[in-house]
């Protein structure tokens, strides 16, 4: 269906519910993706270093698309719904324990299968936490959720069903294949598991928005805006809030899975401790509530912009100690994020719309 464009705003409803509205949406997603696809294969065209090639997915690449998952599954239930949670981290080590039994016990499943289902028994665990907020709403539900990642997190260590009984807590990641390619263990290589990280990212990304556009994502907006309003427009508060919380979870036990299976290849309970969940909640602020792209945004500015930092003494040659490099880091990485707040509080998804505008519209102002 054509439509036309008056400024901004679309003349037709399922314009302005379209994904990607215009054109240039449409060129950026796909140069995005091409340079997704094609960063594995500069090592071997000889634009960069093995060594670098392996840094750029090993410690940059693959946790930045890991958080940016988390960060969906917690703004599809904070950002989107209104739902506020601590309890993050939690969910996430859910889907790390359930992933490591599903695959102790059933060794001959594909790793792959075991990842994404872990994410249903992460989806359980958050519905049954979710409860309350069919009662309490705002700092009450933050408490609530914040009690949720305490005990779980106390499960983690003190369970010993949930891990090997001789690691104290641990998760030891055996080795498994996809197609005969070894995906976990110390042989699976930087590549491979960068384009399984990406695959199920890209997946459950699409999943998202598809979700958002649709009429889940509306029920959920709506009950944010003012939950009373949409209860008298009758959307089921109980339905749609529990709704939020199971596909929330969904996401934050895969990002978790993914986490210990993908990248650390082993990981003890403090992995999941509050400061993840904080550290996750931060990205979400910070790149934008109820944006997924501000979910990309918030990873890179809370994850990546601290390598870059680490990283560029060294490269010109400034001889600064590690501790000091540190203190430095996490003093501008707070002074950026404190600045991105006062200059726009809907975060970097709300910089990155404005800016796009005024690049339309360039070289006219109106």
């Amino acid at each position: 269906m054509f439509y036309r464009e008056a400024g901004q705003f679309k003349t037709t409803y399922a314009a302005d519910m379209a994904v990607f509205p215009i054109l240039q949406d449409k060129i950026g997603i796909a140069v995005i993706v091409a340079a997704a696809v094609l960063l594995p294969f500069l090592g071997a065209a000889g634009i960069v270093s093995p060594q670098t090639q392996n840094f750029l997915l090993q410690v940059v690449a693959i946790p930045f698309l890991i958080f940016s998952l988390a960060s969906i599954g917690l703004n599809l239930l904070t950002g989107y719904t209104g739902l506020l949670s601590l309890g993050t981290a939690g969910f996430m080590g859910v889907g790390a324990y359930a992933c490591y039994k599903l695959t102790t016990y059933f060794p001959g499943v594909n790793i792959i299968v075991w990842v994404l289902a872990s994410g249903f028994f992460a989806a359980g665990i958050g519905v049954v936490f979710g409860l309350p907020s069919l009662r309490i709403k705002g700092f009450y539900l933050a408490v609530a959720t914040l009690a949720a990642q305490f005990f779980l997190q106390w499960c983690f260590i003190r369970i010993p069903w949930l891990y090997n009984e001789n690691a104290s807590g641990a998760i030891e990641v055996p080795q498994r294949t996809l197609l005969g390619v070894p995906v976990t263990g110390p042989t699976a290589t930087a590549e491979t598991r960068y384009f399984v990280v990406l695959a199920i990212v890209a997946g459950l990304t699409w999943i998202a928005s598809n979700l958002v556009h649709g009429r889940i994502g509306r029920s959920w907006m709506a009950v944010r805006d003012m939950d009373i309003a949409a209860e008298l427009m009758g959307i089921k508060l109980f339905d749609t809030k529990l709704l939020a919380f199971a596909v929330s979870s969904f996401y934050c036990g895969v990002a978790g899975a993914l986490l210990v299976f993908l990248w650390y290849g082993g990981a003890e309970p403090e992995v999941f401790s509050i400061n993840q969940s904080f550290l996750i909640l931060f990205m979400v602020i910070i790149g934008g509530l109820g944006s997924l792209v501000g979910s990309y945004f918030g990873a890179a500015l809370i994850y990546i912009l601290p390598i870059v930092l680490r990283l560029l003494p060294e490269s010109l040659g400034i001889p600064i100690g590690g501790a000091t490099i540190e203190h430095l880091t996490f003093m501008i990485v707070g002074a950026l994020i404190i600045f991105f707040l006062i200059v726009e509080p809907h975060g970097l998804a709300r910089l990155w719309q404005i800016g796009k505008q005024k690049l339309r519209t360039w070289p006219f102002p109106y």
